[in-house]
């Protein structure tokens, strides 16, 4: 116990854990990679101190799990010291298969959804450490019997979101995010091996729902940094063009190596290139490209490197009609093709769901014993998508 780290975080203080297998990931170098993954992707745009990374999230979320077992426990639930250890691993590994800038480039960069590399990296790193990690990847993918254990890991209430929201409405500083996660982690019980939450942290519930909209609406699908997000996908689209076409561009090995991927051919050379990405690599390309001979390339690169981001409106039809005027006069202006227009010109849609059922309900125990759905105690809770259409293009 003398050895095991004691983390300061921010928002928890004082941290610690009670196995040695968490230390052991912790200190894996495909663990410590994540102090190099933003949170937040290009948030920090529009909220200067949203700088904080995937490692910090892991942790945090790892310590609420730890609370959250504690309390089942203290109210009867039969949870063993393995499965409260491979429940940490799992919700402390949840993210280890994200890519530089997070959610922004996941589709663009590698293709492939970032539980999918999870899964993968999960058992290498089970491999390295010569530890049976069956029971972690069971509770991961909600394979393993009791269910109690992957939603709290992966669920509508999970300590995923309620560390991500915590901590991002902290380092934002939007208020709206923040919710009673104290308050929740107590009200939770076990029933059937069923996660479910006492009537009286109703509420939390309700409170944490909203939160959960208003940080999307406020933060995450802010339509500035989603400007920033479109430039940067743009940058590393043009950046795959070039790549394809013979032109040289700064770029790292491991970087090169995802321009140039179509599929995952050979997943040792895959996962041994994509543990070593990060988004030092992707800034640092951005930073040497500024001056790049490819008109596109180095207007896209300057631009977003210094901030001038494209402007955004909300699709009306007036709004569309001057985009596509503006379309017309900048394609002039710089002697850009239709293809090349593409790059600053895009029309975005966003989804919100506050509450979506498909994902589980949340179950509410009440007094009498009796279980009932969410959408069955608060049968007015928006599930519907809520639909944002935006307009981008260059000032």
């Amino acid at each position: 116990m003398s050895k095991r780290k004691i983390f300061n975080d921010p928002i928890y203080g004082l941290i610690r854990f009670p196995f040695d297998s968490i230390y052991e990931v912790i200190d894996h170098p495909y663990f410590q990679r994540l102090r190099r993954i933003s949170q937040q992707a290009l948030s920090h745009y529009v909220y200067p101190g949203a700088l904080h990374n995937r490692f910090q999230h892991a942790i945090g979320a790892t310590h609420l799990m730890c609370r959250a077992l504690d309390i089942l426990r203290s109210k009867g639930t039969d949870i063993t010291d393995t499965e409260y250890e491979a429940s940490c691993l799992a919700i402390l590994l949840h993210d280890i298969g994200h890519g530089p800038f997070s959610h922004a480039l996941e589709h663009t960069l590698t293709g492939i959804h970032h539980e999918k590399i999870s899964h993968l990296l999960i058992a290498r790193i089970g491999m390295d450490l010569k530890k049976d990690f069956g029971l972690v990847m069971d509770i991961f993918e909600g394979t393993y019997t009791r269910k109690f254990f992957h939603q709290l890991v992966s669920g509508q209430i999970d300590v995923d979101r309620m560390d991500y929201l915590t901590r991002d409405s902290f380092f934002s500083g939007v208020a709206e995010g923040i919710i009673g996660y104290d308050r929740i982690i107590l009200m939770m019980a076990v029933q059937n091996d069923m996660l479910v939450i006492e009537e009286k942290g109703r509420y939390s519930i309700e409170k944490f729902l909203m939160a959960r909209r208003l940080m999307y609406l406020q933060v995450y699908l802010h339509k500035t940094v989603i400007s920033a997000e479109i430039m940067l996908i743009a940058v590393l689209r043009r950046a795959r063009h070039l790549v394809r076409s013979g032109v040289d561009i700064p770029s790292s090995d491991e970087l090169d190596y995802f321009l140039k991927l179509d599929i995952m051919d050979d997943e040792d050379r895959f996962l041994t290139n994509f543990v070593k990405l990060d988004d030092m690599d992707i800034l640092w390309m951005i930073k040497k490209s500024a001056g790049h001979p490819d008109p596109v390339f180095r207007k896209l690169c300057s631009d977003l490197l210094e901030r001038r981001l494209l402007k955004v409106n909300v699709w009306t039809a007036e709004a569309e009609k001057l985009f596509w005027e503006r379309r017309a006069a900048f394609g002039v202006k710089y002697n850009f093709t239709d293809t090349e227009l593409e790059y600053f010109f895009v029309q975005k849609k966003e989804t919100i769901r506050t509450y979506d059922r498909e994902e589980g309900e949340i179950h509410l125990l009440e007094k009498s014993g009796a279980v009932k759905a969410w959408s069955d105690v608060i049968p007015g809770m928006p599930d519907k998508d809520e639909e944002l259409s935006f307009l981008f293009y260059p000032r």
